[in-house]
């Protein structure tokens, strides 16, 4: 009991306290909540309890529900076709490479499918940060087809790796294939609905609402599409990812609920998240010869095959904004830890590379994020020069 009174504390404390420490260091929030969760897991402040588990895991959840709510799919379906051409470039570039690094040095193959992860989650957090610019914006809409590709692929690979290439597999494609299916005939079933009748969108959501309404519709949504993939035993992010997307698609007079929904989120449920990372990280295994080295391979690799990826957008965004796009994608932290848990849960992946992948992602996070705040102070200067 003690215990978890101390583990409760804890995590109210950080909570409360790592926007200031963040604000005195001049660092984003999100990687001071992994650092001082690392600490103080370290130090017996923090340990695995099944509530804390569960918590974090839909904090994760949420996370990629609220990257979801950045992206209006009519908007993405509208996007110019030279757009959506150079975003299946920036694409196939990160994969091809992914596939020539792993062959020319003789990685396991389950390195095709790391290095090239996309997640958006992260790229939600910026934009809380840095407000609605252009290459965000365009990030958000590059990330997203690449998030649903990462989960695609982390599903089918998941399933490989827990069942083997068997009668499993082939049962979770068809599952995945049905499902994608089933949502876009959903989406366009509810697009020709509210296009028919709009009062629907109104009724659901009102635009005067004393009832909580848009959040309990919200919510709904979320775990209605959560349970529909814990059921066909899919990945859960998908199905939250793509709760989000309803959000901003089908209910756009609620301007305001995509922050309402995020400022809860990045208040209580992500920041424990992000906690819980941060503590599972064993600060022993930083003495494990050639993991920081290892670590630090890695994360270079990733960051250079997204910035000269980027160079594709050059000129749409010109060449800081380009790089910047790039630098958001390098922080696929959520889906780089699960890839890599599921790995090295099948043997795909020795300890070593579990922990280099783990502490690449954490390196990823902190140093990302301040090369990003760096580059905007730089050109704010420039701006105001």
């Amino acid at each position: 009991m003690s215990d978890n009174v101390t583990l409760i504390i804890t995590l109210s404390l950080i909570i409360m306290f790592s926007p200031f420490l963040a604000k005195f260091v001049k660092l984003p929030t999100t990687p001071i909540e992994i650092i001082l969760g690392s600490i103080l897991g370290y130090v017996g402040f923090l340990h695995d309890e099944h509530l804390f588990d569960i918590v974090a895991e839909i904090g994760f959840l949420y996370l990629m529900f609220i990257a979801g709510t950045e992206i209006n799919l009519k908007n993405v379906l509208n996007t110019p076709s030279l757009i959506m051409k150079k975003a299946l470039l920036y694409l196939t570039f990160l994969y091809a490479f992914s596939i020539l690094f792993t062959i020319q040095f003789e990685l396991g193959k389950i390195f095709m499918v790391l290095l090239p992860l996309i997640s958006v989650g992260l790229v939600a957090t910026l934009s809380k940060e840095y407000g609605k610019t252009e290459w965000l914006s365009l990030s958000m809409t590059v990330g997203g087809i690449g998030e649903v590709i990462s989960i695609v692929i982390l599903t089918i690979t998941s399933a490989a790796l827990e069942s083997g290439i068997g009668l499993d597999l082939f049962q979770t494609i068809l599952a995945l294939i049905a499902f994608l299916i089933f949502m876009f005939l959903l989406f366009r079933a509810m697009q020709l609905l509210f296009w028919w009748y709009p009062v629907v969108s109104t009724a659901l959501m009102p635009h005067d609402d004393n009832k909580e309404q848009d959040i309990r519709l919200s919510m709904g949504i979320f775990f209605l599409l959560v349970g529909a993939m814990l059921y066909l035993h899919l990945e859960l992010a998908f199905g939250a990812f793509l709760a989000g997307i309803f959000i901003p698609t089908f209910f756009e007079h609620k301007h305001e609920l995509p922050e309402k929904l995020a400022s809860y989120g990045f208040g209580f449920l992500i920041p424990i998240f992000f906690i819980h990372i941060g503590s599972s990280f064993n600060l022993d295994a930083l003495v494990m010869d050639g993991l920081i080295q290892k670590a630090l391979i890695i994360t270079v690799v990733m960051i250079i095959m997204r910035l000269i990826a980027s160079l594709a957008f050059i000129k749409e965004l010109g060449y800081v904004d380009a790089l910047l796009m790039g630098l958001s994608h390098s922080m696929p932290l959520t889906l780089l830890i699960a890839m890599a848990t599921l790995a090295f849960s099948a043997d795909s992946i020795d300890k070593l590379h579990y922990y280099a992948f783990i502490l690449a992602a954490l390196f990823q996070v902190i140093g990302v994020m301040i090369i990003i705040k760096l580059i905007h102070i730089y050109k704010n200067k420039v701006v105001i020069a």
